[in-house]
C-alpha cells in the first residue's frame, strides 16, 4: 500500500468520483456503475460464459466483487467523492444462483468519520434476490 498524500488545507477538495472506472478490474468484468449519491449506489453486469463456474452461473467471486463495488461506491458518496475507501470487512450470503443482467443495490448505513457500514444487495432480471452483504469501510485520504 503506498502512503496517500494528503492535499495542503488551501487546496480544493479530492474528487474520488471517478476511482471506480480506473480500477483494471470492475472494466475487465464491464462492471458498470449507474449510480452514487448521497450513500446510496446501483451497479449492474451482464453475466457472461467467461465468468461462469462449473455450474454455468456467475462465479462467487464476480458477485462479492459487485457487492464490495457497490458498497465502496455508496461510502464513496456518502463522503461527497472527497475520501477514498478500503474494504475491512465483508459478510456475503449467497441465496441463489446468478444468471442474466444483474444490478446490485448498496446503502450506507451508519458509521462517522473513520469508518462506514453499508448494506447490499444483488436481484437478478425477474427482481429476485440472488446475495446480500454487509460490509465496513474505513476512509482514506486520496
Amino acid at each position: 500500500m503506498t502512503t496517500a498524500t494528503r492535499a495542503a488545507p488551501d487546496s480544493p477538495a479530492a474528487d474520488t468520483s471517478a476511482l471506480f472506472v480506473q480500477v483494471a478490474f470492475n472494466r475487465l468484468l464491464d462492471l458498470r456503475r449507474e449510480f452514487a449519491e448521497a450513500g446510496v449506489a446501483r451497479l449492474s453486469l451482464q453475466a457472461r460464459p467467461e465468468l461462469t463456474n462449473n455450474f454455468h452461473v456467475l462465479h462467487g467471486g464476480v458477485i462479492m466483487t459487485m457487492l464490495d463495488g457497490v458498497m465502496s461506491s455508496a461510502a464513496l458518496s456518502k463522503s461527497g467523492f472527497t475520501r477514498a475507501v478500503v474494504t475491512i470487512d465483508m459478510s456475503t450470503s449467497f441465496i441463489k444462483p446468478a444468471r442474466g443482467r444483474l444490478v446490485a443495490h448498496g446503502q450506507a448505513v451508519g458509521g462517522g468519520r473513520s469508518v462506514c457500514f453499508c448494506e447490499a444487495r444483488i436481484e437478478d432480471e425477474a427482481g429476485e434476490l440472488v446475495a446480500k452483504a454487509m460490509g465496513t469501510f474505513k476512509y482514506v485520504d486520496p
